[in-house]
């Protein structure tokens, strides 16, 4: 089973940054759209943001656009989620999907590859 690994979650006060961290298995991953998505308690999983295979193509959803930034490493297998101006509302847990295409999509459904979550709280 390919697994996705996250890191970077923890406890921060709004206004506050983190970085998050996504290392896929193998380069072969680095073909692939990467994305991010959240689940904060009682509510359903929503998209946060994709970048495309190059790195070049990114997109965010709009409670997120201007504060969060998408990237890459190839060299690394890795992507990365940088969270800045955190608000309580960005309380929730943070997985990281890969898409067996070069483009991203915001649907959950479109991700063949999950990681296992890392928990973001923010304290307000």
């Amino acid at each position: 089973q390919v697994q996705l690994v996250e890191s970077g979650g923890g406890l921060v006060q709004a206004g506050g940054s983190l970085r998050l961290s996504c290392t896929a298995p193998d380069r072969t991953f680095n073909t692939n759209a990467m994305g991010w998505f959240r689940q904060a308690p009682g509510k359903e999983r929503e998209f946060v943001a994709f970048v495309d295979w190059t790195g070049n193509r990114t997109y965010y959803a709009p409670a997120v656009k201007g504060r969060f930034t998408i990237s890459r490493d190839n060299a690394r297998n890795t992507a990365y989620l940088q969270l800045n101006s955190l608000k309580p509302d960005d309380t929730a847990v943070y997985y990281c999907a890969s898409r067996s295409s070069p483009n991203g999509r915001i649907s959950a459904h479109e991700y063949d590859y999950w990681g296992q979550g890392t928990q973001v709280t923010v304290a307000s």
